[in-house]
């Protein structure tokens, strides 16, 4: 097995990063991505993303029954008018939009949702993400103004922490509630389903361990799925684009088009959506990208120190 680590610029600061960092594993059937994000310290958090890349590596998911998926354009916590650029890019029909950043306000969050619905007109679909950012009365009191702003918001994602405010969320507002967070960083991802905490469960392939695991969950939590991404490159996005393809309902576009938001990439045709759809392909590594993009030393020494912690945990 051998290992590339690479370091890609966020074209916009993004859940606190301007830069993204991961690991490739090559094997003799394949690549996969290892790309648990840097505050993530815990051997036994970041195992489960190390299984999607094995799993990934060895060429080892389940035959698609769809050839493309459909996906939403993700818009960062900007502007009013970069916000509607963003949303003209890819074709995409429908918007997920990033709320509750910290250091601005609900009249900033309005100001975004409504640019968004203005770029996708009447027809698109906006859902707003908190990561789980607000407590229970700011999100009873900014959840209305949303959907009005909107013009009809298709969900909220984790809007709240835990499960148990999640559920108290859930039977205080008229807008579904979709749960990311406590599905993939609980011990339990099941007790969204035991406290009917959400109406839609947000699957993501690396940190619930590859898409076979993420097949199980969807098949025994009883809930539409959402297949989102963990801000990979091309190599991980296919992983959750396999998932959605192998899933039998998908009655939800997909948050897998984030590729977007990095500045570059490491295979040769990047997963970008067209008409608001990704193909269900296999991206060819592009090797002189692999290397232009090839983190320094110092990077490379911490990524291999984390990779020996896993594997010490594994022993």
């Amino acid at each position: 097995m051998e290992t590339h680590v690479w370091s890609i610029p966020m074209g916009t600061r993004f859940r606190g990063i301007t830069v993204r960092e991961g690991m490739l594993i090559r094997t003799d059937s394949g690549w996969g991505e290892w790309s648990p994000f840097l505050d993530y310290t815990e051997p036994a958090v970041v195992e489960p993303w190390l299984r999607a890349a094995e799993e990934a590596a060895a060429g080892d998911w389940p035959t698609p029954v769809r050839t493309t998926v459909p996906v939403n354009v993700t818009v960062p916590a900007v502007g009013p008018e970069q916000a509607h650029t963003i949303v003209t890019r890819g074709g995409c029909r429908t918007a997920k939009v990033k709320v509750g950043e910290p250091g601005q306000t609900l009249a900033d969050d309005l100001a975004r949702v409504e640019a968004v619905r203005d770029a996708l007109g009447p027809s698109g679909r906006v859902r707003v993400d908190v990561n789980g950012l607000w407590d229970i009365d700011t999100a009873v009191a900014s959840i209305p103004a949303l959907d009005r702003a909107s013009g009809g918001l298709e969900y909220v994602e984790q809007p709240v922490a835990s499960v148990e405010d999640l559920a108290l969320v859930r039977r205080r507002v008229d807008v579904p509630i979709a749960a990311d967070e406590s599905i993939r960083r609980a011990a339990d991802p099941y007790r969204v389903r035991d406290l009917e905490a959400a109406d839609i469960a947000v699957l993501k392939v690396q940190p619930l361990g590859g898409v076979r695991a993420c097949l199980r969950i969807a098949e025994e939590i009883g809930l539409p799925v959402v297949v989102s991404s963990a801000l990979e490159t091309s190599v991980g996005i296919a992983a959750g684009v396999a998932l959605a393809a192998a899933l039998p309902d998908l009655p939800y576009a997909c948050g897998l088009a984030t590729v977007q938001l990095l500045t570059d990439d490491v295979v040769a045709e990047p997963l970008l959506p067209v008409d608001g759809q990704l193909p269900v392909v296999t991206p060819t590594i592009d090797t002189a990208k692999l290397a232009a993009l090839a983190a320094g030393d110092a990077r490379r020494s911490s990524w291999a120190e984390r990779l020996a912690a896993v594997r010490e945990f594994r022993s």
